[in-house]
């Protein structure tokens, strides 16, 4: 906080509740986790989604489950000021399966508190960050009787399965939504460094697959080589015209939209610490993919990606096997820049394929779009101020994670900016057994939540 900036009214009364109810929080957080609510599976979705209603009816919300093909959105609504703005704070409540269940140190839906973190499936991904947006709104409720803004709560329950009906939704209930200025999504993890961040949108991703079939079975590799064309070789000559060696993709008009970093953008990757070596030593790598040349996060966040995710043909298990196989597959994705669009690339996959190696069949898996909110937003400022209110840090700005986020319906669709605000740290281990968060940036996560609404109510 500089010389010259304060508190905005009664937000030092809503941190120092948060602050005396620390422990009533996390036993919250801890009985949540507990539910188990696997989209995947569909186990306890239903049952989850049904809580959360009834805790936002709780808080006063006008709440509503909103029904569609898939599992439900949790809607939940506060205030109808118009000379204040109104936040959307997205999350979701469903997880990803536990399995292997022998990896854990501790059952996943039967949260422990060690080592200062809180273990369970789902407690970073994304339970513990959204409930502390929620905590952050009954705080503000408890201590004033009222928000400092408007809000809206989304909570979705199939993000761990690609967020298939989200779009949907949105654009079925525009009129709930529409009067949003802005949306934050508490999802992901902090910068490597533990410091806090602001990150202004995702990559998107477009998956696909590959596949080829030569003859009805497989050969005998010494009667037929030579004979039969091997599906193996096919994809991997096909995947060679795909990428080339240098990391560049050579898939004609591949880069035609990528948006360019902006001068703000360009600075602000410019400023994010990283120890390269101390990246590759964690990981067990000798090198970065190429081109070597390429800065750190630009590889994150300004250029677009071809991975094979799996490869599948042939004999692969122990010693040998003379065969030549007749089928193969092979699993891509494409992780993509703003600008750039899931169809636009598939449809540039397809002509490259029909072109180098028309036999391929090219299989779409589907994919997100991109999304970018601009770093000179006005909401930037507000929400900087927040995280020096509640944390003392100043936040890094991030223009864009390398995952993917369904965070074009807001961009795209609504039309408002879209802020994430990770509240979990690095190593939390989402999607992996073990997964955790520690306890001081769950609660430090509440203070943020409510230094938001306050910082950004003030800002009118």
């Amino acid at each position: 906080m500089t010389a010259k900036e304060s508190h905005p009214p009664a937000l030092a009364e809503v941190l120092a509740y948060v602050d005396a109810h620390r422990q009533a929080f996390i036993d919250r957080l801890l009985a949540y986790v507990a539910r188990p609510s696997i989209s995947a599976h569909g186990v306890g979705i239903r049952e989850t989604a049904e809580f959360l209603f009834g805790y936002l009816q709780g808080l006063g919300m006008e709440a509503r489950l909103l029904e569609g093909a898939g599992w439900p959105f949790v809607y939940g609504r506060y205030g109808e000021s118009p000379n204040a703005p109104t936040v959307l704070l997205y999350g979701h409540y469903d997880v990803q399966p536990p399995d292997p269940l022998d990896a854990w140190d501790s059952p996943p839906f039967e949260p422990e508190i060690r080592d200062g973190r809180i273990w369970g499936r789902g407690v970073g991904d994304n339970k513990g960050q959204h409930l502390a947006q929620l905590l952050a709104i009954e705080s503000w409720l408890a201590v004033t009787g009222g928000l400092p803004c408007n809000v809206i709560v989304l909570l979705e329950g199939e993000e761990e399965v690609g967020s298939p009906h989200i779009s949907d939704c949105v654009r079925e209930h525009r009129a709930l939504l529409a009067d949003a200025d802005l949306v934050i999504t508490a999802d992901g993890p902090v910068h490597e460094s533990g410091r806090p961040c602001i990150k202004f949108g995702p990559r998107g991703i477009a998956s696909f697959e590959l596949r080829v079939e030569h003859g009805a079975r497989d050969f005998h590799s010494g009667n037929w080589g030579g004979v039969a064309p091997n599906p193996i070789w096919t994809l991997v000559h096909l995947l060679a015209t795909m990428k080339d060696s240098r990391g560049a993709m050579t898939i004609d008009g591949f880069y035609d939209n990528v948006a360019p970093l902006s001068e703000l953008e360009r600075e602000a990757l410019d400023a994010l610490p990283v120890d390269v070596a101390a990246v590759m030593a964690g990981a067990g790598l000798a090198r970065l993919d190429e081109p070597r040349d390429r800065p750190f996060f630009d590889r994150l966040a300004a250029w677009p990606t071809f991975t094979i995710n799996g490869f599948h043909g042939g004999y692969g298990g122990p010693g040998m096997k003379t065969v030549l196989p007749h089928q193969a597959t092979v699993k891509c994705d494409m992780r993509l820049i703003e600008n750039q669009r899931v169809e636009e690339i598939l449809d540039k996959v397809e002509a490259h394929v029909r072109r180098h190696a028309p036999e391929v069949e090219v299989i779409r898996q589907g994919g997100m779009e991109p999304s970018r909110t601009p770093l000179d937003s006005p909401y930037t400022r507000p929400l900087q101020r927040a995280f020096r209110a509640a944390q003392g840090v100043e936040p890094l700005l991030i223009p864009a994670m390398g995952g993917s986020l369904p965070d074009y319906v807001w961009t795209k669709v609504l039309g408002v900016h879209s802020f994430t605000t990770p509240y979990a740290n690095h190593d939390e281990a989402n999607h992996a057994p073990n997964e955790n968060l520690e306890v001081e940036r769950f609660v430090a996560g509440i203070r943020t939540g409510a230094a938001a609404l306050a910082c950004l109510g003030e800002e009118g």
